[in-house]
């Protein structure tokens, strides 16, 4: 009797602890599936280049100025967001960002002028700069403690909704023309409707209880590593970046002006291949979680951005058929890298998760817009298939994982 007495309070300790540990699927799901609805109404936007292109008979510095009106209002705002939600988190505040992005969106289908078309793009990038850092860390803590898991099934919802923009705008978009964007009003409200879910989950969130019983911010809780382990981190996790980021633009953004003029393809066909592209990116987004996880994120660094680059320096020499297998071969190894890089930043600078995940996304955003609107200029002068050569050469940057350091080792 009196040793299960004593033993007691050590089980009473540990059953919170395992419950805790189960992952928040319901959670997890929802914010997957919104991610998808977010990302497939985003991706509306580079699908509708060539529509765009000709109707207002716009030049490839043109759109590149659209992609860096999306991107760079949400690159410069999430980190700023994320900085303040981890000190006053907002658990309501991710159905009003879909409900900014929803206003571009409509407003995206009704534009008549250039200057309307860079504003609706700008109010989608507002609607991110909200939705990925506080989405990010409520996926973080529905994940029990798989953190890498939890980042990939949030990155993979993304992810498959940027490949599925291009197929719907090549079927529904390209034959009906630009108004029809419209239509996609329903994924954003559906997204405002599971964000809704989610938001009441994360307002009874013990952590927020805690919050609200104290009536204070706790500090966030100071890094265990050095400064200039920080610093130098950081410096090599924003390079990497740069690599992954400016390079998976120049596909993304230019890859069906490429197809069609290298290869004469039609509209439809240049879709398609952009589809199976950002398939695979999705299927390598999922795939670099769950593997970080077990093997630790470094050696899924190492691999998804230094492994892509033999098949990015063949990329430009090869034929239709095979453009479109190492373009697959590309997205699966160098999206890998995404959630690998988050959860380590992460594991970096605890306590501060919403600011590194905005970070993390606002600087991809970023490097991708100005990425997108430098390749345009460059691709005006010289031409599209000179550009694709050039970027071959970045996922060389990928060395540099050799100066991260091994923070894994002291968890």
């Amino acid at each position: 009797m009196s040793e299960n007495t004593a033993d007691a309070p050590a089980i009473a300790a540990i059953r919170p602890a395992t419950a805790e540990s189960n992952t928040t699927f319901a959670i997890l799901v929802s914010l997957s599936v919104c991610h998808l609805l977010n990302d497939m109404n985003q991706s509306l936007v580079p699908a509708l280049y060539p529509i765009l292109k000709d109707a207002y008979q716009l030049d490839f510095a043109q759109i590149g100025m659209i992609t860096l009106a999306f991107q760079l209002t949400a690159s410069m705002l999430q980190p700023v967001v994320g900085y303040i939600t981890d000190k006053h988190p907002q658990p309501y505040s991710l159905p009003i960002a879909m409900a900014c992005s929803l206003i571009g969106l409509l407003l995206l289908a009704v534009a008549d002028s250039y200057p309307v078309i860079l504003v609706s793009a700008a109010l989608v990038g507002i609607g991110s700069s909200v939705f990925h850092p506080e989405s990010s860390r409520v996926a973080r803590m529905a994940s029990g403690g798989r953190y890498g898991f939890a980042q990939s099934l949030f990155q993979l919802g993304g992810s498959t909704g940027s490949a599925i923009g291009p197929l719907l705008a090549a079927f529904i978009v390209v034959p009906r023309g630009q108004g029809s964007v419209a239509w996609f009003s329903a994924a954003a409200l559906l997204a405002m409707a599971l964000l809704t879910y989610v938001s009441v989950w994360y307002s009874r969130h013990p952590a927020m209880a805690a919050r609200r019983g104290k009536r204070a911010v706790a500090a966030p809780a100071a890094s265990p590593w050095p400064r200039s382990t920080i610093v130098t981190a950081l410096t090599v996790v924003l390079l990497l970046l740069f690599s992954k980021n400016v390079y998976t633009s120049s596909l993304s953004s230019y890859y069906t002006f490429y197809l069609i003029e290298k290869f004469q393809v039609s509209v439809q066909s240049a879709q398609l291949h952009l589809f199976v592209f950002l398939g695979a990116v999705a299927v390598g987004t999922f795939a670099g979680g769950p593997i970080g996880d077990r093997f630790g994120r470094k050696p899924v660094i190492w691999f998804s951005i230094l492994g892509a680059f033999p098949f990015a320096l063949m990329l430009p020499y090869a034929g239709l058929m095979w453009t479109g297998v190492l373009s697959v071969l590309i997205g699966l190894i160098m999206a890998s890298a995404f959630s690998a890089i988050i959860v380590y930043a992460q594991e970096l600078l605890p306590g501060r998760v919403g600011m590194v995940a905005g970070m993390m996304f606002g600087f991809s955003f970023g490097l991708g817009g100005l990425g997108a609107a430098a390749l345009g200029r460059v691709a005006d002068v010289t031409g599209i298939e000179l550009v694709y050569k050039a970027v071959s050469f970045l996922p060389l940057i990928g060395l540099l994982t050799a100066f991260l350091p091994n923070i894994e080792k002291r968890r």
